[in-house]
């Protein structure tokens, strides 16, 4: 049985565990899920994950889940190069650092701003009210912009610092980890590079590193989210219901 990944290229996670398996030419079977939909709720993907959250894998009899877990196995069994995970004590201790920061950090923050900024086909609501009929007070969008603004500022002046990469002067996971969050806001309309010259560059790098026809077909839904809004189903947003009411609470 060939290796499946269970994935939504809409979800983060699920991005960087897209681009690490293809960039490695790891070969996988490619089962697309909607978490729009509701699809990780089904009997089907329930017998691969009790989490039901993608991204998922399987590998014969073996399931996991948690894109970190994902990328890590892959590493290991496809002996993939040693600068994604150095074996180098101090470079993989910069490297877990970031992964461990990043859940409740980046990731919250840069989600927050995601699902407050696109819009609906009116181009007036905002995808809040559109999904939860309830007002986003703006108290509410401009504190969500400082806890981005201030988890963008700890990327460049505490991860990065002098550094071409996080772990040191070629890409990582942490970068790989890092870079399809801070992109989740820009498919909102937010250009979180603008004015931002290290940051700017950085993203460059790893875009190089990456390869930039990868990068793009990666972020290729995300980049057009705006776009998807206006034929999206409010009903199916149901599903997301709980997870967009954490992110106020």
């Amino acid at each position: 049985m060939a290796l499946e990944l269970y994935l939504d290229l809409f979800s983060q996670p699920c991005r960087s565990v897209y681009i690490f398996a293809k960039k490695n030419n790891i070969s996988f079977d490619f089962k697309k899920l909607s978490l729009l939909d509701g699809e990780q709720y089904g009997e089907d993907f329930g017998k691969i994950s009790l989490i039901r959250k993608a991204p998922a894998l399987r590998d014969g009899d073996f399931c996991l889940a948690e894109s970190i877990a994902i990328m890590l196995y892959l590493a290991e069994k496809f002996k993939t190069p040693d600068f994604w995970y150095p074996a180098d004590l101090q470079q993989r201790a910069r490297v877990n650092e970031y992964l461990s920061w990043q859940h409740t950090a980046i990731r919250m923050h840069g989600s927050k701003i995601f699902w407050l900024r696109v819009r609906s086909p009116s181009l007036i609501f905002l995808m809040i009210p559109k999904v939860m009929g309830v007002e986003v007070p703006e108290d509410k969008m401009n504190a969500a912009l400082d806890d981005l603004n201030s988890s963008l500022k700890l990327v460049e002046e505490k991860f990065l610092q002098d550094r071409p990469f996080i772990a040191g002067d070629q890409i990582s996971l942490a970068d790989l980890v890092a870079i399809v969050e801070i992109m989740q806001p820009v498919g909102a309309g937010l250009d979180v590079f603008e004015g931002r010259p290290k940051l700017s560059a950085w993203r460059d790098r790893v875009q190089e590193a990456i390869g930039k026809e990868l990068f793009d077909e990666a972020h290729q839904y995300i980049l057009g989210a705006q776009e998807s809004v206006k034929t999206m189903d409010s009903n199916k947003m149901q599903f997301f219901k709980p997870k967009i009411l954490r992110l106020f609470m």
